[in-house]
């Protein structure tokens, strides 16, 4: 079974215009830091990116963290409202979690160098930056808990851990970004498809 036909256009994030000086910064931080990672890169290396002065990058963000913070909070938000919007389409528990994993993998493909920033970069956030993320992302694992509690309830998942469960299905899907890049052929719909599918054949119930 594929993916709806829809979630390519419907739930895939809108392509960053890069129209405004701080979309510019975001999107030049964002191939910097996925390259070079946070520590290694210089705002002076986000400015000329940009085509900016170093002095540009302070204008809008008073730091290279402030700057990861805005790019983990748009990753992270954007995620969420895909996935819940996912959640919320689906009639049945199979088909949330096979819509839900299968649009967090395909957006971990299609926004390889986004998704590595936002995965693997965030610890390096201030204390409470890095605590409004964290709680960012126990609202997406809350996602796919609830359908794999609604699942389990239903009689269509076999899961006895669901926490545990719910970390190694999103697991799954995150990794993507680690190894995914341009010149793959597989399509980030296809990866999408065949990771929704793998999700479900991991928890549902045998015979069901």
């Amino acid at each position: 079974m594929s993916l709806p036909t829809s979630l390519s256009s419907r739930r895939r994030p809108p392509p960053r215009t890069g129209t405004s000086t701080p979309d510019r910064l975001k999107e030049a931080a964002v191939v910097e830091f996925a390259t070079r990672g946070f520590h290694a890169t210089t705002t002076r290396d986000i400015a000329a990116r940009a085509g900016l002065s170093p002095a540009g990058v302070y204008v809008h963000f008073p730091s290279k963290e402030d700057l990861l913070y805005a790019i983990s909070v748009d990753g992270h938000t954007a995620a969420l409202e895909m996935l819940r919007e996912a959640a919320e389409d689906a009639g049945t528990p199979p088909d949330a979690l096979r819509t839900t994993v299968g649009t967090f993998a395909q957006w971990h493909a299609e926004r390889f160098q986004d998704a590595r920033v936002v995965q693997y970069e965030f610890p390096h956030l201030a204390h409470e930056h890095r605590e409004h993320i964290l709680d960012l992302r126990k609202d997406i694992n809350r996602v796919v808990s609830d359908i794999l509690t609604a699942g389990v309830e239903s009689g269509h998942f076999d899961v006895d851990d669901v926490p545990a469960t719910t970390l190694a299905v999103l697991s799954m899907a995150v990794d993507v970004c680690r190894w995914y890049d341009s010149e793959i052929r597989r399509s980030p719909e296809s990866i999408g498809t065949d990771y929704g599918e793998l999700a479900v054949r991991l928890v549902s119930r045998r015979g069901a």
